[in-house]
């Protein structure tokens, strides 16, 4: 078995693989997943995602086969490098092919200087958030995602202890900067912000670029600063990949 990095040949495989094994994991309808797979790694799109300095994409090769896949995303150096997605040929699962894959993409995102991996896992994915407690990930929060006009549960893991809330006053009120739930942006991170110490109340997002919460979400969940022009990038269920 031979752990590589994935290449423009590599997207049809990629493509079949995915859905092979999204349909294993994933209650999802046919119609959705088939369309998201479709989205995600259409021609153009994977090599988008193979020229990308910030991601890693990597596949397990066995006799000219591709029985596993892997895309994981750089967000910040010294930082967190997210896993976004682990498939495993169903054919092919329990023969330590997700562990070989883990295991190199962590690699490769600590060679680009992540602090640590975190991983996000929808609720009813049943063997991905046994996967992530297998391995020691803590479970460090959880949130509301719509998925083709469903919403849906997805689970945040960290590999360390979850960071404490950091409060700060920002026009006389106190809030609570989450560095454990942080999207990847043109600029640089946002963060979560809460009002309270509990996470019971979500406030809104944190722009490290410039350190304000002027931030506003669009209907197609895109997040943009409104002060220094700071915008996410596409994740793995934004709508616009629906």
């Amino acid at each position: 078995m031979e752990i590589r990095a994935a290449e423009q040949r590599d997207v049809e495989a990629v493509r079949e693989l995915s859905l092979r094994s999204m349909q294993a994991s994933y209650t999802l309808s046919p119609q959705t997943i088939e369309g998201a797979v479709k989205q995600w790694y259409d021609d153009e799109a994977f090599e988008e995602k193979l020229n990308d300095p910030d991601a890693v994409l990597l596949v397990a090769e066995e006799d000219g086969d591709i029985r596993g896949f892997s895309e994981a995303v750089l967000v910040a150096e010294d930082g967190d490098g997210d896993m976004n997605w682990l498939h495993v040929d169903p054919d092919y699962r329990g023969e330590g092919i997700a562990r070989r894959l883990f295991d190199a993409t962590r690699e490769r995102l600590m060679d680009k200087g992540a602090a640590r991996m975190r991983g996000r896992v929808l609720r009813d994915n049943t063997a991905g958030n046994e996967f992530y407690e297998h391995m020691g990930f803590n479970r460090v929060a959880d949130g509301s995602i719509d998925i083709d006009g469903t919403e849906h549960v997805e689970n945040v893991y960290v590999e360390s202890e979850p960071e404490e809330l950091e409060p700060i006053s920002i026009d006389g009120r106190e809030l609570f900067i989450d560095y454990n739930d942080s999207d990847r942006a043109t600029l640089a991170p946002f963060l979560a912000v809460y009002a309270d110490a509990g996470r019971d109340e979500r406030y809104g997002y944190y722009c490290t670029n410039c350190e304000g919460v002027d931030v506003a979400v669009d209907t197609m969940g895109r997040v943009e600063c409104n002060e220094c022009g700071n915008t996410s990038k596409a994740t793995r269920w934004d709508a616009a990949y629906l």
